[in-house]
């Protein structure tokens, strides 16, 4: 039976989690506004969608370095304070302050969700993974909330500047009940070793599979997320189909987060599971830009299976490659840090290939191209192997199941 200790930390995990989206996908639906209201050009909208990834995968890998001086609560409450300002700052009358605005979010999104992996491996570490589905369906919902409240909430409170600033009230009620209810580090914590930089990691190829299939999907994420509507117009969708059809995926991205990690402990290791959410994503594609028209629902439906799955599973991996909470919350800083980075170099290069002529097909067989390549990548990461540390060195060693 699960503890009083056990049920408050996941409540508040799934809390902080539905804050951890809002800010990214608040601004799409409102980019064509911003443009004409604000004076943005499309360079400078393209920039203020891909900041938030930037910054998230900039400022991760400093995620364990905050937890190791302060402590991983205290910096989990710094992470959600940055994030508060950052949205309030998003709306106020001074120059740049959207842009800024937007890379503070960003900067808290990458500390908070570097630093939530590593604290469910302390605190519940026979159910991490199962638990990081949960953590990763929150992240979905809160993107959808994002998504699909940011319009009518500028109509409801007047004016986009209202409405970017108001996921703050969000941010702000997630601080406050960490505050009054976070868990407290046990005193039988390991005490964390002078030669446990997070820079050893890199010279276990283990860690460049984790972070190159973090980075591929979450690339892929971001370029549906900002491109699929486009896209879909230019297929001969109108805008409130293509709306639809991005609603059923995200509804979708929600069942399957918390039900990839329960397929993935059905085999031996995950590259079963990896390999079936990365064939999902991709037929989903293929279904959406390729195929007839009257298989959107069909592939939406497999779009967000695929997903939700594979973003879910990527942050499974960070438990699951690693033998403590110490070596997970280091292992989520490179692998989330890098990864953002590459994932933020996805949505920038459709625009150039858009800006260059390319077309919606021709777009289409790249990005299945790419899903391509990062099941090459999942068959490397989803081995059962992990990252152990307890004899005094760092070394991969094989999960026996019993």
């Amino acid at each position: 039976m699960a503890s009083r200790r056990s049920i408050t930390f996941i409540l508040l995990m799934v809390v902080v989690g539905l804050n951890l989206r809002p800010a990214m996908s608040s601004v799409a639906p409102l980019l064509t506004r911003l443009q004409e209201n604000a004076g943005l050009s499309a360079t400078a909208a393209g920039l203020l969608t891909t900041l938030p990834v930037l910054f998230l995968g900039l400022s991760a890998p400093f995620a364990p370095t905050l937890a190791k001086r302060i402590g991983s609560e205290r910096a989990l409450s710094a992470a959600l304070i940055l994030l508060a300002a950052g949205l309030i700052s998003r709306g106020l009358p001074v120059p740049a302050g959207l842009f800024i605005g937007s890379a503070m979010a960003g900067s808290a999104i990458g500390i908070g969700g570097t630093l939530l992996p590593a604290l469910v491996k302390r605190e519940l570490p026979d159910s991490a993974d199962l638990i990081t589905g949960l953590y990763t369906m929150a992240l979905c919902l809160g993107g959808a909330l994002g998504a699909g409240l940011s319009v009518p909430l500028t109509q409801w409170l007047g004016s986009w500047q209202a409405s970017l600033m108001s996921w703050s009230l969000l941010a702000l009620f997630a601080l406050a009940l960490w505050q009054l209810q976070m868990p407290r580090s046990p005193a039988s914590d390991t005490p964390m070793p002078a030669n446990s930089g997070t820079l050893r990691l890199l010279k276990h190829p283990l860690t460049w599979h984790v972070m190159l299939f973090m980075g591929i999907q979450s690339s892929m994420a971001y370029i549906v997320f900002g491109w699929l509507p486009t896209l879909l117009v230019d297929r001969g969708y109108n805008e409130a189909d293509a709306g639809w059809t991005m609603a059923v995926s995200i509804v979708c991205q929600l069942a399957s987060a918390l039900g990839a990690p329960w397929l993935a402990r059905m085999g031996r290791d995950q590259r079963p599971a990896l390999l079936f959410v990365l064939l999902s994503t991709a037929i989903g594609l293929w279904m959406l830009l390729i195929a007839p028209l009257i298989w959107k629902w069909p592939g939406a439906a497999l779009l967000g299976i695929g997903q939700g799955g594979s973003f879910s599973l990527a942050l499974s991996l960070l438990v699951l490659r690693t033998a403590n909470s110490r070596l997970a919350g280091q292992l989520s800083g490179l692998v989330q840090g890098g990864g953002y980075t590459l994932a933020a170099l996805g949505p920038f290069g459709v625009g150039v290939l858009r800006q260059a002529g390319a077309g919606t097909l021709a777009i289409a067989w790249l990005l299945i191209a790419l899903i391509a390549v990062c099941c090459g990548v999942a068959l490397l990461a989803g081995r059962s192997h992990r990252l152990d540390d307890q004899s005094g060195g760092l070394v991969v060693r094989r999960i026996t199941r019993s």
